[in-house]
C-alpha cells in the first residue's frame, strides 16, 4: 500500500509579476519619498491615504464589458453578508488617481476647494508581467482638484522640478516638457475630424489618430502617417486598418506630430538671418534637428536666449497650426500663460519647456500635459549608451470626478514613477540613504546577556542603530559572519577578560574588510581595525568610526 505523503508543501516563491523588497531598497525608497513629501508639503499639499481596495464601479475605466468586469485589475465579487452592496465587484486600486476622484466626490462638502493632496503607495495591475514590468509597483502623486486655473498646472510643473532637484537630480540632468491636449483638438477640428457641436461625431477616427500619435516613438513618422491614413502592415504581415484620413487631413495631423522638427527648422532659419548670433547656437539648433528627442544633446552649451526663442517660435507655430479653432487657440494661450507664470518664478526653459512632442496620454487628458524626462545617458543591458527617459507624467483631467457627481470638476496632477526615479538615482550614484546595517554587540558569555543588552541600549539612546546577537553564540566566527550579512559597520566585543578590566573591543568591520583584501601580512597582524577602549567610551568610539563625532 502506498505511503501517504501528507499535504503538499507550499512553494517558497513570489507569484509571477511580483517581487520582494529588502532593507536597503526599502530604506532608499522611503528616504526618497520623504524628501518628495517635504517638497509637496512646502507647496501646501496635504497627505492622503486611501484604501487599497475600491469598487470596480468606482475604478471605472477597466470595464471593457459586463461579462469580464475585472479585466486589468485584481478583482473579486463581494457576496458576503455585511458587504456595502451585495454583488459588488471589489478590486485592488490600479493607480492613485481613481481613488482621489472618489474621495473628492464623497467628501466634497467637507474638503476645502481647491483640494490639494499628495499620495504615495503601492498599486496593482492585472497585466502580463515582463522584464522590469511588475504587477505591483509604487506611485507618488500630487493633484489639485477644484481649480480650472492654469496657475495650478504651472505650480505642478514647478513642484515637480523642485522635487527632482531635492532628491538629487541636478539642473541640466532633467527637463519638464509641457504640451496641451486642446492644441491637438484644435488641429483635429481644422482637419475635419472633430465637431465641437457634436463630440461623438468622428469618435472612431479620433481614437485611431490618438493611438497612432501615442505610438510615434515606436513606429516613427511613416508608421503614424500610415495609421492615420489607409492603414499599416507590420513586419509579420498583419494589417492594422487606419483612420482613413485624406492626404490633406493627414498633413495637418502630421504637422502637429512633427511640430518639434518644424520648430527647429524655423529657428535655424530665423537665427541664420541674424549673423550676430553665435555660431555655436546655430550648430546647436542643427543638432536638434538631427536628434529630435535627445535632450542630452539639445542642451549642450545652449544659450538661454536661444531656448527662450525656441519657446516663442513653438507657440507661434502652434498658433498657426490651429488656425481659427477656438479650442486650439485656447490651448496655445494656456501654454503661453504657463510659460509666463513659470518664468516669473524663475523656472526658465532650462528646466521647463513648451514641447509639442509630448503626446503620451493625450486621450485621457483634457488640457495641459507634462512629462519629466531625465537627459543623462546610462548603459542598457547590452552595454549601449541610451538616454534614461521619462520618470513622471501628468496633466489636466477635468472629467474624472464628473463620473460621480454629474458636474464637471477641474483637476490637474502628476505621477512620479517611484521605481524608475530610484533606479536613476542609483545609476548616478546619488542615493543619499545610509544603508549600513546595525552595530552588532557580540555575545561571549551567555550569562552576561544583560550587560550586552545594556551596551546596545546605550548606543540606541545615542541615536545609533544597534542590536545584540541572538543566535547561538558558541562559534564566535559565525557572529562576525552574521554581522557581514547584515552589512554591519561595527562589532562590539567583550569577553570575561575585558569585562574584568572595564574595557571593550570595538571592531571597524569595513576597515577590516579592506585590510583583509589589500594589506600585507604584517599590517593584517597589527589589527588596526580593532580598538580597545574603556567601557564608558564605547559610544564615543562607535561615533568616531561611523563618522558622527
Amino acid at each position: 500500500m502506498a505511503k501517504d505523503k501528507g499535504p503538499r508543501r507550499p512553494r517558497a516563491e513570489t507569484p509571477k509579476g511580483f517581487r520582494d523588497y529588502f532593507g536597503a531598497e526599502v530604506s532608499e525608497r522611503k528616504a526618497m519619498l520623504d524628501t518628495i513629501a517635504e517638497v509637496y508639503h512646502r507647496y501646501g499639499f496635504d497627505a492622503l491615504e486611501t484604501s487599497a481596495v475600491e469598487t470596480v464601479e468606482a475604478l471605472g475605466k477597466f470595464l471593457p464589458d459586463v461579462d469580464r468586469p475585472n479585466a486589468g485589475v485584481f478583482a473579486w465579487r463581494e457576496d458576503e453578508e455585511g458587504a456595502s452592496r451585495e454583488g459588488d465587484w471589489l478590486a485592488l486600486r490600479y493607480d492613485l488617481t481613481a481613488p482621489l476622484a472618489r474621495v473628492a466626490a464623497q467628501y466634497r462638502n467637507d474638503l476645502a476647494s481647491p483640494y490639494r493632496r499628495y499620495a504615495m503607495g503601492p498599486v496593482w495591475r492585472n497585466e502580463k508581467p515582463g522584464p522590469g514590468r511588475f504587477r505591483q509597483f509604487y506611485q507618488c502623486d500630487a493633484d489639485t482638484v477644484g481649480s480650472g486655473s492654469v496657475a495650478a498646472d504651472a505650480e505642478i510643473c514647478a513642484m515637480l522640478a523642485d522635487a527632482l532637484e531635492e532628491v538629487g537630480i541636478p539642473r541640466g540632468d532633467y527637463v519638464v516638457r509641457v504640451n496641451n491636449r486642446k492644441v491637438l483638438n484644435g488641429v483635429m477640428e481644422v482637419a475635419g475630424i472633430l465637431d465641437p457641436t457634436d463630440p461623438e461625431k468622428f469618435a472612431h477616427e479620433r481614437g485611431i489618430v490618438l493611438r497612432a500619435i501615442d505610438k510615434f516613438d515606436k513606429f516613427g513618422e511613416a508608421g503614424v502617417r500610415a495609421l492615420i491614413g489607409k492603414g499599416r502592415m507590420d513586419e509579420s504581415g498583419d494589417f492594422t486598418k487606419g483612420a482613413g484620413l485624406s492626404d490633406e487631413q493627414a498633413e495637418l495631423i502630421m504637422g502637429f506630430v512633427a511640430a518639434s522638427d518644424a520648430v527647429d527648422r524655423k529657428l535655424i532659419d530665423m537665427l541664420a538671418e541674424h549673423p550676430t548670433q553665435p555660431v555655436a547656437v546655430l550648430r546647436h539648433i542643427q543638432a536638434v534637428r538631427d536628434a529630435r528627442n535627445d535632450y542630452a544633446r539639445r542642451k549642450l552649451a545652449i544659450p538661454m536666449a536661444a531656448m527662450d526663442a525656441r519657446n516663442r517660435v513653438t507657440l507661434k507655430y502652434l498658433g498657426d497650426l490651429v488656425g481659427s479653432s477656438e479650442t486650439g487657440a485656447e490651448g496655445v494661450s494656456e501654454l503661453e500663460q504657463i510659460a509666463s507664470l513659470l518664468d516669473a518664478q524663475g523656472y526658465g526653459p532650462d528646466r521647463i519647456v513648451i514641447d509639442p512632442s509630448v503626446v503620451r496620454g493625450l486621450g485621457y487628458y483634457t488640457g495641459p500635459v507634462f512629462e519629466a524626462e531625465l537627459t543623462f545617458e546610462i548603459l542598457d543591458e547590452k552595454g549601449r549608451p541610451r538616454q534614461f527617459g521619462s520618470v513622471a507624467g501628468g496633466g489636466r483631467y477635468d472629467d474624472l470626478v464628473k463620473r460621480f457627481t454629474g458636474q464637471s470638476v477641474p483637476a490637474t496632477g502628476v505621477s512620479i514613477g517611484v521605481d524608475r526615479l530610484l533606479a536613476a538615482l542609483r545609476a548616478k550614484g546619488r542615493v543619499q540613504t545610509d544603508t549600513r546595517g546595525p552595530v552588532v554587540v557580540t555575545v561571549m558569555d551567555r550569562d552576561r546577556m544583560a550587560d550586552y543588552q545594556a551596551m546596545a541600549t546605550e548606543l540606541r539612546r545615542a541615536g545609533i542603530r544597534a542590536e545584540v546577537y541572538l543566535g547561538n553564540p558558541k562559534n564566535f566566527g559565525n557572529q562576525l559572519k552574521y554581522a557581514d550579512k547584515r552589512n554591519s559597520p561595527v562589532a562590539v566585543i567583550q569577553g570575561a577578560d575585558e569585562a574584568a578590566r572595564g574595557v571593550v573591543q570595538v571592531k571597524d568591520l569595513y576597515l577590516g574588510a579592506r585590510i583583509a583584501a589589500e594589506a600585507s601580512h604584517e599590517e593584517w597582524k597589527a589589527q588596526p581595525a580593532q580598538t580597545e577602549v574603556a567601557r564608558d567610551a564605547l559610544v564615543a568610539e562607535v561615533r568616531r568610526i561611523l563618522g558622527q563625532g
